[in-house]
């Protein structure tokens, strides 16, 4: 199972908290378009032999595309990959961008899967973060995806805001229970360097987050969704039923991906590469019929950490077994000594050859793995 991410690098206005490769600048759209067709091309043998089960739209805001960008960009895939007839293909959207108009193009272009970057049905977080949309549309446009015939469908949510009360982020929640969504991504707010936010905070014009606060609010969140029927399938993704994102799950179980578009990351289980974050220098460069990237060949030590990284942060866990038999009995030793202080303090859960994170271990998630890591 392989997947395709396609990064669009365009947004209408910068987010206060966004960290992404985005330009505000849609001058550069037309010529990137082009570059990314070209680019589907010369990459056609990164994946070769692989059967394409996921296509994901990232961003930037992809539902700035047209029909015709996506039908073609779509098309082009099927014609130089193999591209499963019943592949996942997720586009990332604003909710101010979803009108019944676009959302019935956007599944006459073959999407299937919708996520939408709700963040909060408020709109004094929406200011906060310098959002498109109000919060009327935020729930007018679910509303219309479904209408459309929109079944497949995520949204994300940001908690741990300083505007963001428990009673209101309950009622966030409350409210995408009511309306029937089948997945849910959410997030805590972090401060990434050289980020709007990052500069605010540093000036004092806005508080900075409160860990304590974010951590509670993490707690009424795993309560709710338990209450609620959703499965906590990784630290910050929901679902009821069999929803689970393919494509990201993709990434946590370690399948082989290729990345398309400025900044987007390929993986083919042995090397990492990722393309230039520079919109210009990535169109002339692929003009050039080169594609612009950086590689990484990963060490043996760089494959345990991503692999306990991503595995322990998921419901399937860490399988200590595959730790062995891939990285050696010494390794595997280090890592039981290592985990067996978390298992003591009721962290990690040992249990069937598999590591977990316990409820209190997800809280500190990035602490736990980053002692794990092998050094």
């Amino acid at each position: 199972m392989a997947g395709i991410y396609l990064h669009i690098p365009f947004c209408k206005q910068a987010c206060h908290y966004c960290d992404f490769h985005f330009s505000t600048s849609m001058k550069m759209k037309d010529d990137f378009i082009l570059s990314l067709k070209k680019e589907i091309i010369l990459q056609k043998n990164y994946l070769i032999g692989e059967k394409i089960n996921t296509i994901y739209f990232g961003g930037g805001t992809p539902s700035l595309l047209s029909r015709e960008e996506l039908s073609e960009l779509i098309s082009d895939l099927h014609i130089h990959y193999d591209i499963d007839e019943h592949a996942e293909i997720t586009l990332e959207a604003n909710p101010d961008d979803l009108s019944i108009y676009k959302l019935k193009e956007l599944k006459a272009a073959s999407v299937n899967r919708l996520s939408i970057g709700i963040q909060s049905f408020f709109e004094e977080d929406l200011r906060f973060m310098n959002r498109a949309h109000h919060a009327k549309e935020a729930i007018q446009c679910i509303t219309n995806a479904q209408e459309v015939g929109f079944d497949n469908i995520t949204i994300d949510l940001i908690y741990g805001t300083p505007t963001l009360s428990d009673n209101h982020w309950i009622n966030n929640l409350e409210t995408a229970y009511s309306l029937g969504i089948p997945h849910l991504s959410c997030y805590c707010l972090t401060v990434e360097p050289k980020t709007a936010l990052a500069n605010f905070i540093l000036q004092k014009k806005v508080p900075d987050v409160d860990e304590q606060k974010s951590s509670h609010q993490f707690e009424i969140m795993l309560e709710a969704m338990n209450k609620n029927g959703f499965e906590q399938y990784e630290i910050s993704n929901f679902c009821k039923g069999e929803n689970y994102s393919k494509h990201n799950t993709a990434y946590w179980q370690g399948e082989k991906y290729l990345g398309l578009g400025p900044s987007a990351h390929s993986f083919n289980g042995s090397t990492r590469q990722w393309n230039v974050s520079n919109n210009a220098e990535y169109i002339k460069s692929i003009t050039e019929n080169t594609i612009p990237f950086e590689l990484e060949t990963l060490t043996m030590e760089q494959k345990f950490n991503e692999y306990l990284l991503t595995s322990l942060r998921t419901k399937w866990g860490t399988d200590i077994n595959k730790i062995e038999q891939e990285f050696g009995k010494e390794v595997f030793e280090l890592l039981m000594k290592q985990a067996s202080v978390f298992v003591e303090r009721e962290l990690i859960i040992l249990d069937k050859n598999h590591l977990y994170l316990s409820t209190k271990g997800k809280l500190v998630a990035d602490a736990i793995t980053s002692d794990l890591f092998k050094i």
